[in-house]
């Protein structure tokens, strides 16, 4: 089993800055993919910022420029710099990691979700 645990979280005002982070632990071979979701009030979960283990990047739009993401391999930890916040970045913030296990089948993991209030 593999666990994703998040931090970071909170309230800020419009305009602020926030940092996510996410650390994997468990039993497992590698992990692949290693991202951020978030699902804003009413609304589905949606894709914030993905990253590989080749280090290749994928942002929604509506971040780009804005949010960071940053991994470290070495300790199985992704983290989100989110900067000039909007109101419409509130949300449910989940950990996405795809995990090879040790028998190399891919697997989906997420986070328990922190929430990030955005305040105008």
């Amino acid at each position: 089993q593999v666990q994703l645990v998040e931090s970071g979280g909170g309230l800020v005002q419009a305009g602020g800055s926030l940092r996510l982070s996410c650390a994997a632990s468990g039993a497992f071979f590698s992990l692949n993919a290693m991202g951020w979701y978030r699902q804003p009030p009413g609304k589905q979960r949606e894709l914030v910022a993905v990253t590989t283990s080749g280090a290749s990047t994928n942002y929604a739009d509506s971040v780009k420029g804005r949010f960071t993401i940053s991994r470290d391999n070495a300790r199985n930890t992704v983290d989100l710099q989110m900067n000039s916040l909007k109101p419409e970045d509130a949300g449910v913030y989940y950990c996405y990691a795809q995990v090879l296990s040790i028998l190399k089948k891919e697997y989906d993991f997420w986070g328990q979700g922190t929430p990030v209030t955005v305040s105008s």
